[in-house]
């Protein structure tokens, strides 16, 4: 090897070496399948960064509390590249299915962003979040907690947890389903689903090889 390249390669094998070492491995996830009367949808639920909420949507999944529930709304935004929007589904505040409600996990503490294909806890005050949850259909960064704002609702946001993997054409479906222009009220007005879609089951996906 000549010697002028085997002193230049030297420090620049050490430096890729380092920064293999330096790079941190991606968060922990934890797969669930959740399927539907339309289709499965399997989410990589961010049990590192959003432990929380996460570890919330687990328990209802390993205890059945979502199992038969329906996914009852489509919020369609028009305006933006299209589809653009959320669905909505879960337990609707049901007595017998929720469970106690949860600690509010801001976007600007987990890291884990409102982008498209995104899972995150439906609520009404921050900390009021049990059993209730969407999935975007694009990006929503309005969703994302904003520290700086005066305002109370958007300094907190709302809880991204997790980011659908496959299953995206299925979310798809259950936005595109016909909506009653009179079912909801204020706001969610006409927002609601004609025939709510079922889910009929929501379980951990095993990891390859067990």
């Amino acid at each position: 090897m000549n010697r002028r390249f085997a002193l230049l390669a030297a420090p620049l094998l050490a430096l890729a070496a380092t920064h293999a070492w330096a790079e941190e491995p991606p968060p922990e996830t934890t797969q669930i399948a959740m399927e539907t009367t339309m289709g499965t949808i399997v989410i990589a639920l961010e049990t590192q960064r959003a432990p929380i909420s996460a570890g919330n949507f687990l328990r209802y999944a390993d205890e059945k509390r979502l199992d038969g529930t329906v996914f009852y709304r489509a919020m369609r935004l028009d305006w933006g590249e299209q589809p653009n929007g959320l669905i909505q589904g879960g337990t609707q505040w049901d007595p017998k299915r929720i469970l106690p409600p949860i600690a509010h996990e801001p976007t600007s503490e987990t890291g884990v962003k409102h982008t498209k294909g995104a899972i995150s806890m439906a609520r009404y005050e921050p900390g009021t979040a049990t059993g209730d949850f969407s999935i975007l259909l694009s990006d929503m960064e309005g969703l994302d907690a904003d520290p700086a704002s005066a305002d109370p609702e958007l300094r907190a946001g709302y809880a991204a947890f997790g980011h659908v993997v496959s299953g995206m054409d299925v979310v798809r479906a259950i936005w595109g389903a016909p909506t009653d222009p009179e079912k909801g009220e204020g706001w969610m007005k006409g927002q609601m689903l004609t025939d709510p879609v079922k889910i009929v089951s929501v379980r951990r996906v095993k990891p390859a090889g067990n």
